[in-house]
């Protein structure tokens, strides 16, 4: 049996109609569910990763795209899942990959591990993809990559470059769209736990939507 079918296997074994529905309507309905809440879904993990000896191994980055071509939601977590464990594989050859999983069956909870971690990751190792990349995220006609531009350094903390955080966040801040707000909100927020003097200035010198001053001034 491969590593696909063992995990469906024990997917599908805790399928859950009863969950499946609020999980679905909570997700706007923009996916079917299995109905596996959180904590089953990382104990089956645990249990997956054990029977197979996966992260031990060379990346799969084919497992990765059968578990994103799945319908139920459960498999695309189950991929972000193995791929945060295995982290310390990812590099600047995995970029278009990423890019990739952001802008297929997009939405806040997939690009909210994407962004930050993975992108976060290879940006971090290989600083030239910020300008030869990312930048153009920003830029763009895609949400998921315009917020993914602004969230890659959410986890940076002292290694944050202001530079490149505030330029993205300044090419975005008339965005009518929500998840641009929030994640503009978002970002400012984390760093103001780092440099809240700076991060004040900053709203009080930028015209930003309400919803991203808001977020952003939590901690200041």
């Amino acid at each position: 049996m491969n590593k696909l079918n063992e995990l469906v296997d024990l997917f599908e074994t805790n399928r859950n109609e009863e969950n499946a529905e609020p999980m679905k309507k909570y997700m706007k309905n923009l996916f079917p569910f299995l109905g596996i809440k959180t904590p089953l879904r990382r104990q089956l993990m645990r249990d997956f990763y054990k029977e197979t000896g996966i992260l031990q191994q060379e990346i799969n980055l084919e497992l990765v795209k059968q578990l994103w071509m799945k319908e139920e939601r459960e498999y695309q977590y189950a991929a972000l899942d193995y791929l945060v464990r295995s982290i310390k594989k990812i590099n600047y050859s995995h970029l278009l990959f990423i890019e990739n999983l952001i802008i297929t069956k997009s939405w806040w909870d997939t690009v909210d591990v994407l962004a930050p971690h993975l992108i976060g990751k290879i940006a971090k190792d290989t600083p030239s993809i910020i300008e030869e990349k990312i930048e153009i995220w920003a830029f763009s006609d895609n949400i998921w990559l315009k917020r993914s531009s602004v969230l890659f350094q959410l986890k940076y903390k002292l290694e944050t470059n202001e530079t490149y955080l505030y330029k993205y966040i300044r090419a975005n801040a008339d965005s009518k769209e929500f998840f641009i707000q929030k994640a503009i909100g978002w970002a400012l927020s984390e760093y103001s736990k780092t440099n809240p003097d700076s991060v004040r200035e900053f709203i009080n010198e930028t015209t930003l939507a309400k919803l991203s001053i808001r977020e952003g001034s939590k901690y200041i």
